[in-house]
């Protein structure tokens, strides 16, 4: 099993997975995040935060500023195609697996994008951050600029400024960062 297996494994078992759910391509597992990391204690940490912030509703619902969102966040259904209000609810199985999909994608992003080594809860910590902020806007941030350069005071500072949603700031969004951040720069 690939290190993308293990991270996601405490979210699926053979009878749950979703017959639907894309498989991972031998390309797609992960290098180890650090060596002395252990790749389920990256995925346990990452997916305490994610499973803690975004909370789990089995039908469609509307997010803060509008986005058709269900389970754990997921903006996407197995097919790839977006939630829509039409969107069949899921089972809490079906649900994991969305999140293993997701959370996976942004633990890979955190593999593609990162140039430099990270500990384990900073690799927890991105991929959470991914995971709600998405790829792109992750790409384009001065976060991953600083992140890059060796710059971990400048990149947990950035970390806090991406508590805004529909150009507000939210409350959930600030605990959240503050949440990542303290992950971040934990040393322990």
């Amino acid at each position: 099993m690939g290190l993308l297996g293990k991270l996601l494994s405490p979210f699926t078992t053979a009878s749950q997975a979703a017959p639907e759910a894309p498989k991972a391509s031998p390309a797609a597992t992960l290098a180890e995040p650090a060596a002395t990391a252990s790749a389920a204690s990256v995925g346990a940490l990452a997916s305490t935060l994610t499973v803690q912030f975004e909370g789990c509703v089995l039908h469609p619902y509307q997010d803060s500023v509008g986005v058709w969102t269900i389970g754990y966040g997921s903006t996407r259904g197995f097919d790839g195609k977006p939630i829509t209000a039409a969107t069949p609810c899921l089972t809490e199985p079906l649900a994991r697996s969305l999140l293993a999909r997701d959370l996976g994608a942004a633990i890979r992003e955190v593999q593609a994008d990162v140039k430099v080594d990270l500990s384990m809860n900073q690799w927890a910590a991105l991929g959470d951050f991914i995971y709600n902020v998405g790829a792109g806007n992750f790409r384009a941030s001065t976060l991953l600029k600083k992140l890059n350069a060796k710059d971990w005071t400048g990149a947990a500072a950035e970390i806090d400024k991406w508590d805004h949603a529909g150009g507000r700031e939210l409350a959930g969004l600030l605990r959240r960062r503050e949440a990542e951040k303290a992950l971040f720069e934990r040393t322990t």
